[in-house]
């Protein structure tokens, strides 16, 4: 996978998922901010790809609304992660029918916003940055993940 992808998965999963880690006052850490994971992200892709100050910031804006989508669907994706809990442990076949539909689904969103913003992100590039950037991914461009993350506690891992 892609490491910026990876970069963002693991910042989206600390923000989002930090279940039983909180502050000194008892409350969860809050989450970053979606522009301030974006910057991150657009200040490791200025430094491998020589990005304009035009580049940075469309990608500011493509990142900035794409890690937003991945932390709403990675909150929605802990709901649907607790209620399988629950239909488990009340042997619910529905529920669990229900909740697997409802991760499956949220799964096809957070690829489909992860593919989106790579796709977007590797527009605006130069062909010579395309080729730095693929060069970048062994797996290659539109292997499915983008620089958001993807999955949700124990959901598939993300790699960029």
């Amino acid at each position: 996978m892609k490491p910026i992808t990876l970069a963002v998965a693991m910042l989206a999963a600390l923000a989002g998922s930090m279940p039983g880690q909180t502050t000194s006052s008892g409350a969860p850490p809050t989450p970053p901010a979606p522009a301030q994971v974006a910057a991150n992200i657009v200040a490791r892709l200025t430094n491998l790809l020589d990005l304009t100050s035009a580049q940075q910031a469309t990608a500011a804006t493509i990142f900035t609304a794409q890690v937003t989508t991945d932390q709403a669907i990675g909150s929605q994706m802990q709901t649907a992660q607790t209620a399988l809990q629950t239909a488990i442990t009340s042997n619910s076949t529905s529920g669990i029918k229900a909740s697997a539909a409802t991760i499956g689904s949220l799964t096809t969103q957070r690829v489909e916003a992860d593919a989106g913003a790579d796709a977007a992100f590797y527009a605006i590039l130069t062909a010579t940055q395309q080729s730095k950037y693929a060069a970048l991914h062994p797996l290659g461009i539109g292997a499915g993940h983008g620089p958001g993350g993807r999955g949700g506690p124990g959901g598939p891992g993300h790699a960029n």
